[in-house]
């Protein structure tokens, strides 16, 4: 089973890998409603970015952590993709989505970070 730190890590590694922007890591371990421990949320600019996306941070946990998601949802229009690594959920969301949505304030008690943009 790998670390929780060093997914969430790698995840956030394949992210920045195909410029997903304004990532935040909510850490949800003190909150016992949450569905998981963490979500990991990005921006991606396009459908086709949202999938890149995706494909990178499935090719960085598999290669690095042996891990694979259990399921991504919302491939097939790409405003909103979903992953699911049991306690681990990653959303690649496109602008709109995102703003609309604003999952990372969903818990109030959620302890958010905010991942510097690499360019």
């Amino acid at each position: 089973m790998t670390n929780q730190n060093n997914l969430v890590d790698t995840i956030v590694k394949g992210i920045q890998e195909k410029k997903g922007r304004r990532i935040v890591v909510a850490d949800l371990t003190g909150i016992d409603t949450a569905p998981c421990e963490y979500f990991v949320i990005c921006t991606a600019g396009s459908p086709q970015q949202a999938d890149a996306v995706t494909d990178a941070v499935e090719e960085f946990t598999g290669r690095d952590c042996n891990e694979k998601p259990t399921a991504i949802a919302g491939r097939q229009n790409a405003f909103w993709i979903a992953m699911d690594y049991g306690n681990v959920m990653v959303h690649i969301l496109l602008p709109d989505m995102r703003e609309f949505y604003d999952i990372e304030h969903l818990w109030d008690d959620a302890k958010l970070t905010e991942v510097p943009d690499i360019d």
